[in-house]
């Protein structure tokens, strides 16, 4: 469950990403494409954050800087 607050803002950081999403479109093939079309709208931002504390729990505990993926135009 974690602390109450960084789960709060987490939430509020992945609903603000899925309404980006929705107002834009998600990149085609992305796993957020894929939530959206499988999940009910409401889940996928408790979903996406519990996906980010996963990636900020792995930094911290390798002492790495994020890599982000890099996208190949086909």
């Amino acid at each position: 469950m974690g602390e109450r607050t960084i789960r709060r803002l987490l939430i509020i950081g992945g609903s603000s990403v899925v309404r980006q999403a929705a107002v834009r479109g998600a990149p085609a093939g992305s796993w957020l494409e894929g939530m959206l079309a499988r999940k009910p709208r409401m889940l996928v931002p408790v979903a996406l954050a519990n996906k980010m504390a996963r990636i900020a729990w792995a930094l911290m505990t390798k002492q790495e800087d994020y890599k982000a993926l890099v996208a190949v135009a086909a």
